[in-house]
């Protein structure tokens, strides 16, 4: 999929507007994602903390958890939007995630315009995929 300058801005404006729903009482970071699936459909997150930390959601999870129940099985592209200097980039569990849906364009941005535009692969190289995972050598009995 081709990154256009429109498509980029209004997946930072969809990032940027979601972003100040976070709910973040203990880190004070809030994170806004907006990713494009088909039919030009934006679906976005927020961060939600915890006071177990474990237990704390990422923007780009809840993004693509509601894209998921909303019945998309692809992404096209996605913005994740913060307050700091450089753009942050999705954790870790984050890209894990991210590439199960394959490498497409991510624009990192910030609430003072900052962008840089990266993608999946980029971000996480050889990444772990179910190709790795091994097949049944016999049928499963439903």
């Amino acid at each position: 999929m081709e990154l256009t300058l429109e498509i980029a801005d209004r997946l930072v404006a969809a990032a940027s507007a979601i972003r100040d729903r976070a709910y973040a009482p203990y880190s004070h970071f809030q994170v806004g994602a907006a990713l494009l699936i088909a039919n030009n459909h934006v679906i976005t997150g927020c961060n939600v903390e915890n006071a177990s930390f474990g237990l704390s959601v990422c923007a780009e999870r809840n993004a693509v958890a509601a894209a998921v129940a909303g019945g998309a099985s692809s992404i096209l592209a996605m913005a994740v939007v913060t307050d700091s200097s450089p753009p942050a980039s999705p954790c870790g569990a984050c890209r894990q995630v991210l590439s199960e849906f394959g490498d497409f364009p991510l624009i990192l941005a910030n609430t003072s315009n900052e962008r840089r535009i990266t993608s999946v692969g980029e971000l996480l190289p050889e990444v772990f995929s179910g190709a790795a995972l091994p097949r049944p050598t016999h049928p499963v009995e439903s």
